[in-house]
């Protein structure tokens, strides 16, 4: 078994951080303050823990909270040189974006430094999320002179503090009503030079997606026409969601129109009866009968037995095939039958489909014993 992910975030973490504001503020009671932090800590979570130091940070440090913003800042570490970061050891400022979240709003220029700073070593999208509510045109400047800015973990903020449904964080409800503030972002980041920042990109444009997916195929469309190889891989990750329910508009975009002639001739399921541990074997052929070349976009639809006896489908990618004319060929997807913390497998009979440029095609099914 795994071990817990708040054992990487014990104790030494709190004397860490009392370390570290000690060395810009020496009037810490660092003894006090580790105290408090851990009273009451192994009890806790990992992200409890790290409000717990941060609510330690809100006694210990001084009631003038622009100079406590400025001493945070000041006790940081060097940033990392890495384009990602990795690992457990920034979470050890997960306490600071709790802080500056809560004790910060009321003093803009000192919360932003501080998380212009944390977002070079951890991360800042979380706090960032509450000033864009509190002072959203304040915070929208900011953002705006940011995405221009050398560091790339600076950048991206830019897009993944933006994103109206970002996983583990309150949704931005204004941002969910309008996106364009969003996108006048995204605008200035879809052609960054690092990978990190565009799938970033990516992942905000998915986002939207879910609430006006109207509204981003046509932006979509905008930005492929004269995009380079980088952009429209971009687009093909922010468009995931729509590809997979198989919206038209978003088909089209990628050249995988509903007029494509490409069209299903064959498939098989190996085995037919599988072991719940096991897995399955899914070959789909697709041929384009006429002359010119055509595009398929083949994702394969498994509906999963539940405990109650119905069914809950899920889409798994497949693969995008240019076909020359005439030319037939084959995409081949492995299905395990495991068992996953996100997904229980039941006996019973799964129904498969193809989808080709949106259009589904059932093409048989496994029994799962």
């Amino acid at each position: 078994m795994a071990e817990p992910l708040k054992n990487s975030f014990g104790p030494d973490v709190a004397v860490t951080v009392a370390d570290m504001i000690a060395s810009a503020y020496p009037a810490l009671d660092r003894d006090a303050f580790v105290a408090a932090c851990l009273d009451g800590f192994d009890e806790l979570e990992l992200t409890p823990r790290a409000r717990h130091i941060a609510d330690a940070m809100a006694v210990y440090l001084p009631d003038d909270r622009r100079r406590a913003l400025t001493l945070l800042t000041a006790s940081l570490a060097t940033p990392a040189d890495a384009p990602e970061l990795t690992g457990m050891e920034g979470f050890r400022y997960l306490p600071h974006v709790y802080f500056v979240a809560e004790h910060g709003l009321d003093h803009f220029d000192e919360a932003m430094t501080l998380q212009y700073e944390l977002t070079k070593r951890f991360t800042a999208e979380f706090s960032i999320r509450a000033y864009l509510e509190h002072d959203l045109d304040a915070t929208l400047e900011r953002l705006r002179q940011w995405a221009a800015d050398p560091n790339v973990h600076v950048r991206r903020l830019v897009s993944e503090g933006t994103r109206p449904r970002l996983p583990w964080a309150p949704r931005l409800r204004e941002f969910q009503r309008d996106p364009a503030p969003v996108i006048e972002l995204l605008e200035l980041l879809k052609d960054d030079p690092e990978e990190y920042v565009r799938r970033s990109v990516a992942n905000n444009l998915n986002d939207i997606a879910k609430d006006h997916p109207e509204l981003v195929v046509t932006l979509a469309g905008r930005w492929w026409g004269d995009g380079d190889a980088n952009r429209r891989r971009l687009i093909r990750h922010g468009l995931r969601t729509l590809v997979k329910q198989g919206d038209s508009g978003a088909l089209a975009v990628l050249g995988f129109g509903a007029a494509s002639p490409a069209r299903v001739v064959g498939a098989s399921i190996t085995p037919e009866v599988a072991s719940i541990g096991g897995k399955v074997v899914i070959v789909v052929e697709v041929d384009n009968p006429e002359d010119a070349p055509a595009g398929a976009l083949v994702d394969l639809r498994v509906h999963f037995v539940k405990a109650n006896g119905s069914t809950s489908p899920r889409v798994f990618k497949g693969g995008e095939l240019h076909l020359a004319g005439g030319e037939t060929r084959s995409i081949r997807k492995t299905v395990s039958l495991r068992q996953h913390s996100t997904r229980t497998h039941y006996a019973g009979r799964h129904r498969v489909e193809a989808l080709v440029n949106g259009v589904t095609r059932p093409i048989g099914s496994f029994e799962v014993t």
